[in-house]
């Protein structure tokens, strides 16, 4: 593992950590559906940097066990030009949801700006969504550096 992954991962870790402990671990009478997530993250402007970019986001689902979900990306002129999202699936529920967000993300970023990225529910999924929102906030912090 590089320098720069296991800064990256520190950086997404620590983030969960804040978000969750500011958040709390209510459950709302959430079942086996994911909840929304509570707050959406501002849009940002910036330039990047060309080159591929990797991070990691996680998220807790009502199983109450960690799920990741791991980004890779390459950037040309601000733009998105490819996408690998890889998830944990510690959780058959989770599994599911997780499957279907890999399905269809990819048509909701590739030739989009980075800016212009926060993604909401896709197919269903939106705890998989906030998990993927933090890594690109962590791939938004490196690719500006």
């Amino acid at each position: 593992m590089t320098p720069t992954r296991k800064t990256l991962l520190f950086a997404a870790a620590s983030m969960t950590l804040a978000s969750t402990a500011c958040a709390g671990t209510a459950n709302d009478g959430a079942s086996a559906a994911e909840e929304s997530p509570a707050a959406e993250s501002p849009v940002r402007t910036g330039s990047y940097g060309d080159g591929t970019y990797s991070a990691a986001g996680s998220y807790i689902p009502p199983s109450n066990q960690t799920e990741e979900v791991d980004v890779t990306l390459t950037l040309e002129g601000n733009v998105v030009t490819s996408l690998d999202v890889q998830t944990s699936g510690n959780n058959p529920t989770s599994k599911q949801y997780q499957r279907e967000f890999t399905s269809g993300i990819e048509s909701q970023v590739v030739g989009k700006k980075l800016d212009e990225l926060n993604v909401d529910k896709v197919a269903g999924s939106s705890l998989t969504s906030s998990g993927f929102n933090k890594a690109l906030d962590a791939i938004r912090m490196e690719a500006a550096s």
